[in-house]
C-alpha cells in the first residue's frame, strides 16, 4: 500500500492536492485527528487499498499534538509512509484568505491573518522537516499542482526525481520569496529600448530573436544548463523533491522570460518534470503576448 500523510499550511492547497489524488487513485479522508492514523492505516491495509492520502493539520486544533505520537507509532507498526508537505509565501496566503473570506483555524480576536500564519509555521515546522515531498504553491496554478501531483503520485512507487519550477521576475517588483536559485540577466541588452520591440514581452518571436542574438546570451544558458544538469543528482541526494529557479530582469517582461523559456525547453527536452511561470509579464497592460513559435 502506497500511504500518504498530507499536511501543511492552511490555505496553501491541501484540497486542491487531495482531488488530485482521488483522480490518480488515492482513497483520501480530509481532517483525520492524528490519534485515528494509525488505525485507519490498519483498516485500509487489511482492506487492501493499494493508496491511501489522510490529510491532518492544524484545523484540528489541540488534537494535532498527537501528529509525533502518530508517526512513531506508524513506524512502530513497520508502516511504509511518507510525508506531503503543503506550503506557500506570507503574501499569497493572506491574499488567499482575503479572496475566500475563510477563517484561519488559528485566527482569533487578538489575532490578525499574518500572525496565525506565522504562527502556523512554527507549530508545523518539525512536521516540516520529517516530509518527503514539499510543495510550494505561491507560484502554481491549479492544473500545475495537478499535474505535479500526477508527476510525484501517478505510478505505484515512490518518486525520486526532482521537480522543477523556473519563474521570470523583474527585480523593480521584488524577488520571489520561494526560489532556491537566483539568476540575474540584466546585463543583456535591453530589448525595452528598442522602439520596434518595447510593447512586445519574451513570448514573441522579435524579442527572443533580439535577446539570443548576442553571444553571451547563448554562452549564459548554456552555461546554466550545465549547472543545473550538474546540480540535479546531489539536490535529488538530499532528499529535495522540488527546485525553484528564479530569472529576473528590470521588470520581468522581456529578458527573463526569454531566458526563462528557453532553460525550460532545454531542461524539458533532457526529460526532466518542469514547470514555467512568468511572475511579472503582466505588470504592464501595453505589453502583448505575442507567442509566434522560433
Amino acid at each position: 500500500m502506497r500511504f500518504v500523510i498530507v499536511s501543511g499550511l492552511s490555505g496553501a492547497g491541501k484540497s486542491q492536492v487531495v482531488n488530485c489524488m482521488e483522480d490518480v487513485g488515492f482513497y483520501c479522508i480530509d481532517n483525520i485527528p492524528p490519534v485515528l492514523i494509525p488505525k485507519i492505516a490498519q483498516v485500509c491495509m487489511q482492506s487492501k487499498i493499494e493508496k491511501l492520502a489522510l490529510v491532518t493539520d492544524l484545523r484540528g486544533k489541540e488534537m494535532f499534538n498527537e501528529i509525533n505520537n502518530a508517526i512513531a507509532e506508524l513506524k512502530d507498526l513497520h508502516f511504509d509512509f511518507e510525508i506531503l508537505f503543503l506550503e506557500a509565501n506570507n503574501e499569497v496566503l493572506v491574499k488567499r484568505f482575503k479572496e475566500t473570506r475563510r477563517k484561519h483555524p488559528l485566527v482569533n480576536e487578538n489575532s490578525t491573518v499574518l500572525e496565525a500564519i506565522n504562527k502556523e509555521r512554527r507549530k508545523l515546522e518539525e512536521l516540516r522537516g520529517m516530509a518527503n515531498n514539499i510543495i510550494d504553491t505561491s507560484n502554481l496554478t491549479a492544473n500545475q499542482l495537478k499535474e505535479q501531483i500526477k508527476a510525484v503520485y501517478m505510478n505505484g512507487e515512490k518518486y525520486e526525481g526532482i521537480v522543477t519550477h523556473i519563474i521570470s521576475f523583474g527585480f523593480k517588483y521584488g524577488m520571489p520569496l520561494d526560489a532556491d536559485l537566483v539568476f540575474d540577466v540584466r546585463f543583456l541588452p535591453n530589448p525595452y529600448y528598442i522602439k520596434d520591440l518595447k510593447e512586445y514581452n519574451g513570448l514573441s518571436k522579435q524579442v527572443r530573436d533580439f535577446v539570443f542574438a548576442y553571444e553571451q546570451t547563448n554562452t549564459f544558458v548554456d552555461k546554466l544548463t550545465d549547472m543545473i544538469e550538474f546540480l540535479y543528482p546531489y539536490y535529488i541526494e538530499e532528499g529535495k523533491s522540488q527546485l525553484v529557479i528564479a530569472i529576473g530582469c528590470t521588470g520581468g517582461m522581456h529578458r527573463s522570460v526569454a531566458i526563462a523559456k528557453e532553460l525550460h525547453d532545454r531542461l524539458h527536452a533532457s526529460g526532466h518534470n518542469m514547470f514555467l511561470g512568468h511572475r511579472d509579464i503582466e505588470r504592464d497592460g501595453k505589453n502583448r503576448i505575442q507567442d509566434e513559435g522560433r
